[in-house]
């Protein structure tokens, strides 16, 4: 008799097939067939979301009139902006952009037959990150932002935005490569929500809310503000290599090291790393990156855990001067292309998404009447 491997979390199973992306070892991490390296080096956030979402990359004229479209889709409709002021400020980031796409989603309505997905994907790329600037200056400032810029990238429109004047073009570049590292993963918990919830024939803001809870868990997107907090605690690189052998002595979880999928390395590292180096240096602080840098060779002596994308996006991000709450929320910016793709796929040749799960629970009880038990 053939017994039944338990497997926890679905590890190993494959649950679907996929164009999109390929992740884990003997593959490499690549976007529709083009590698994670080049598209970070030598493109564009928006070249790669058109790829994940329409399948090819763009011409020249097909990524202008795209970047012209996620301009045009900044905008806040007056009832989101009504809805964004209710929201408390000590409410967390993460909710709050859950919330933002949820009431878009009632004001702008997806057309039963999905006719106008393709709309509605460019309007919630564009449109996150004023969800999220245009929040977080109410509350802190009393004021209103606009989402006029003349910023044509959403990297430079949502640094513009946060601080109110222009970007540094290194700080744009940093972000634009940090937004292509976190486009797409396979399938991971957000986007295999997001498939899930698509598979009901429910509409893509339905899926996008779905997939941004799904993300909010610190399992998930969270290991980035996690990884920020821990570097924090901090003075120096030998302050860091002792604390956190303290707290492995103790079985703390050290977040953003090791990966679901990946055994030796995070192919994304690598990348992200040179960049929190270069902001480091661009900012002048000599504490941050050392103290990282002793935290990934204990982790690796000690447990041989690899840093994966989240650890050295926490700094790379704190360089730019962003709220380590908002850390997750730039995530959500990011992997909505990636959401949108899957989105797409699923509808392409949909079945429901419903597994079944092995009973471990009771066998068949008697009922008893209440005034015997």
């Amino acid at each position: 008799m053939e017994t039944k491997k338990k497997v926890g979390g679905l590890a190993g199973i494959i649950a679907g097939k996929s164009a999109i992306c390929t992740v884990g070892t003997g593959h490499g991490l690549n976007y529709r067939g083009y590698d994670i390296y080049e598209l970070a080096a030598l493109s564009e956030f928006e070249e790669v979301a058109y790829l994940l979402i329409f399948g090819n990359l763009p011409k020249k004229s097909e990524l202008q009139t795209f970047k012209h479209k996620l301009k045009a889709a900044r905008a806040l409709p007056n009832a989101l902006k009504e809805g964004l002021k209710l929201i408390p400020k000590d409410a967390h980031p993460m909710d709050v952009m859950r919330t933002g796409c949820s009431l878009l989603g009632c004001v702008e309505k997806e057309k039963p037959d999905f006719s106008n997905q393709e709309d509605i994907a460019i309007r919630l790329l564009g449109i996150f990150p004023s969800i999220l600037a245009f929040w977080h200056h109410y509350h802190l400032n009393q004021t209103e932002i606009d989402t006029q810029s003349e910023q044509d990238c959403i990297a430079g429109y949502f640094l513009e935005k946060l601080h109110l004047k222009p970007p540094k073009e290194l700080w744009i570049k940093a972000m634009n490569v940090s937004l292509i590292l976190y486009a797409e993963h396979e399938f991971n918990a957000s986007t295999f929500t997001a498939r899930i919830v698509t598979s009901t024939l429910s509409d893509t803001y339905s899926a996008i809310t779905a997939a941004i809870g799904a993300l909010r868990g610190p399992l998930h997107g969270g290991a980035n503000e996690a990884a920020m907090d821990l570097i924090a605690e901090f003075s120096t690189p030998e302050e860091a290599f002792k604390g956190v052998q303290k707290k492995l002595a103790q079985k703390a979880k050290i977040m953003g090291f090791g990966h679901r999928v990946y055994v030796k390395a995070d192919p994304r590292n690598v990348v992200i790393k040179e960049w929190s180096k270069k902001l480091a240096q661009d900012v002048g602080n000599k504490i941050i990156y050392p103290i990282s840098e002793a935290i990934e060779k204990l982790m690796w002596e000690e447990k041989k855990l690899f840093p994966n994308l989240d650890f050295y996006s926490a700094s790379t991000y704190h360089f730019m001067g962003i709220p380590t709450a908002y850390f997750t929320p730039i995530f959500i910016m990011s992997r909505t292309a990636g959401w949108l793709s899957h989105i797409f796929e699923q509808r392409q040749d949909n079945r429901l998404i419903r597994p079944s799960s092995e009973y471990i629970g009771p066998e068949n009880r008697p009922y008893v009447p209440i005034e015997k038990r």
